[in-house]
């Protein structure tokens, strides 16, 4: 690490902290858990997923992230004031610092970028070009469009997605939509049959089942839940 630099540390990471110069000064926060990244990366979780798993050996689980922020003038004012209200001990510290953490880690994950350097293939670039159309076409995409599009037999276009992401087509269209209507359900007050709807599914069944399967809450519980933190 060097100076300016922000790491967080995924739940259970291990760690150790060398002896510090003179000059040194390192602040430990706290312990984050790398998923609330991935909540927050939201609006292109689908191609930032797989360009993150594609930056990380096969072999390895990437339980951590570093930011190089060094010249980011509003992460240093944001850890000033963090450290400042730790400090002062005022009233309200704690919820003050929550708010700062907030802040602190909406404004790394908004300018985060997934650096890939190794060369792409054909494959890999024509994968992550229909990952970048599932992010912004995710409510009417099918790869019946994609196949014509790109000039691919359907069943030949399925399976190299498959191989290249992990993961069938559908099942990365359906996660986008989920993550969607996720964001509707926890920031604005929409009925949830209006959600459903805004994101492609017409199948509410389906969507309730899906949604519960991935969040591990019923809508409503999860907008409920969302609302008690704030």
């Amino acid at each position: 690490m060097n100076k300016g630099d922000l790491l967080l540390l995924d739940v259970g990471a291990e760690h150790s902290i060398k002896s510090l110069g003179k000059n040194d000064l390192l602040v430990n926060i706290f312990n984050i858990n790398i998923d609330l990244l991935k909540d927050l990366r939201r609006s292109r979780s689908v191609l930032y997923d797989f360009l993150l798993r594609s930056s990380v050996k096969s072999s390895q689980q990437q339980n951590f992230l570093v930011f190089r922020t060094a010249k980011n003038k509003k992460i240093a004012q944001i850890m000033n004031e963090i450290i400042d209200e730790y400090f002062l001990k005022r009233e309200f510290s704690d919820t003050v610092i929550k708010a700062y953490l907030q802040v602190l880690i909406t404004n790394l994950v908004r300018d985060y970028r997934v650096l890939d350097n190794q060369p792409q293939s054909k494959s890999c670039k024509l994968i992550i070009e229909i990952l970048d159309e599932i992010d912004k076409q995710y409510m009417d995409i099918n790869l019946d469009k994609l196949a014509a599009k790109h000039n691919y037999n359907k069943n030949y276009l399925s399976n190299l997605f498959k191989k290249e992401v992990g993961e069938p087509f559908s099942a990365v269209v359906l996660k986008k939509r989920l993550t969607q209507a996720n964001i509707l359900i926890t920031s604005t007050e929409l009925p949830i049959s209006q959600i459903i709807q805004a994101v492609g599914i017409s199948n509410y069944s389906y969507f309730y089942k899906k949604y519960y399967n991935f969040y591990h809450k019923l809508p409503l519980e999860q907008r409920k839940a969302n609302n008690q933190l704030y």
